[in-house]
């Protein structure tokens, strides 16, 4: 299982770390801000709310400073971009969680 750090974390998804350790690129997807998974993940791992994290998106969308994650319809296509995409991350309901999918060990 790989570590990544929660700072680590709230970087990549607030589009502010676009690299893993090793060069690659990260590929950040994200579900819609209400939805309910989206929701939890946001304010329980990355103590945010989602309007936070849609501000910070926008900003640099908007600004040209940067891009904002991409976006999937539902958890299905999560598992699917995720396990099917070099250097990709998302999250999940636990339950949906295969062996198509490499867990994160958040520290």
């Amino acid at each position: 299982m790989r570590e990544v750090s929660l700072n680590s974390t709230r970087l990549i998804f607030s589009m502010q770390l676009g690299q893993w350790p090793d060069g690659g690129p990260v590929r950040v997807y994200v579900l819609p801000d209400d939805s309910p998974v989206h929701r939890t993940f946001a304010k329980d791992l990355l103590s945010l709310y989602p309007r936070q994290l849609r501000r910070v998106w926008d900003r640099q969308l908007y600004s040209g400073t940067g891009q904002a994650p991409e976006p999937v319809g539902d958890p299905v296509e999560m598992r699917q971009r995720v396990a099917n995409t070099p250097g990709a991350i998302g999250y999940l309901p636990s339950e949906m969680i295969d062996d198509t999918v490499q867990v994160l060990s958040i520290r």
